[in-house]
């Protein structure tokens, strides 16, 4: 890994203070711009992007994109949801500020690092992010920690989170499911136990706090109570016309092979009632 790195400072060393001033703006046809290959942001909201587009054709690209030139190309480093919203707006040009890259290297640390500094990345992306860094360019922890301006901690919690099943990293990308919902997840050690549990957060809307209790019990031994069906309008049916009869509360509890009738009574005097109905005593 390359020792010298300008992400140490963050955005502000690609774009200055004043940049709608600056000298170095100047303007590209979009068709020339390619997006970056390296992008981690992969998901991108359709509404939100629409009211950018439609802000885009009100007022235009306020703030320049961040292109850099790699091997005579103009590859997107800052600004993918604008030049897809300008395009979409049927603008032929944008603003640009045009920085140098060196190498792959740092075409996939200044994208990590302008969506992470903006917010862009849901934590699936950002985990994915962090990896690409380790295995492609031989980062530690601690060397991504320093380029994205985090812990080390915080980078190891991150890509924690891959370790998930792959259908609750989808949940995790649409924001079905909160960070906090997956990092508590990470306490079970069981696939089957992990995705029970995850349904159970969908079906039961538990919050963060709900779910770490209901993982602390799981793992003291506990487990987990399986959801009643609900009951068909053919069972409801049997049980109000059997309420009637016995003039009390009756419960069927149907299942496949058979099932189970229970009348309730609460005194000697109601019992006996009941026995003589059942006899054809009145």
């Amino acid at each position: 890994m390359k020792n010298k790195s300008p992400l140490g400072r963050g955005l502000e060393s690609l774009i200055p203070k004043n940049e709608a001033e600056s000298k170095n703006v100047a303007e590209l046809d979009i068709s020339d711009i390619q997006p970056n290959p390296e992008q981690p942001r992969k998901s991108f909201d359709r509404e939100s992007l629409q009211e950018l587009v439609e802000s885009i054709k009100s007022k235009g690209v306020i703030q320049p994109l961040i292109v850099g030139k790699f091997e005579d190309k103009f590859i997107l480093i800052a600004g993918e949801r604008r030049w897809r919203a300008a395009g979409l707006a049927g603008l032929k040009k944008v603003p640009v500020v045009v920085r140098d890259i060196k190498d792959e290297q740092e075409k996939l640390e200044l994208a990590i690092i302008e969506n992470i500094q903006r917010e862009n990345l849901n934590p699936p992306e950002l985990a994915t992010a962090y990896k690409n860094l380790m295995e492609k360019y031989g980062y530690s922890q601690e060397q991504v920690a320093v380029v994205v301006g985090k812990s080390r901690s915080a980078v190891a919690n991150s890509l924690r989170l891959l370790s998930l099943p792959p259908e609750i990293l989808k949940s995790l990308e649409k924001g079905s499911i909160s960070e906090g919902h997956a990092r508590a997840l990470l306490g079970l050690n069981d696939k089957e136990t992990i995705l029970e549990v995850f349904r159970k957060i969908l079906q039961k809307k538990l919050t963060v706090r709900q779910t770490e209790d209901l993982i602390k019990k799981l793992n003291k031994g506990s487990n987990i109570q399986p959801e009643k069906e609900d009951k068909s309008v053919f069972i409801k049916d049997i049980e109000e016309e059997l309420e009637n009869y016995f003039h009390t509360k009756v419960e069927v509890k149907h299942k496949k092979n058979g099932g189970t009738i229970e009348i309730k009574y609460s005194t000697q005097d109601e019992l006996n009632r009941i026995i003589n109905e059942l006899r054809g005593e009145k």
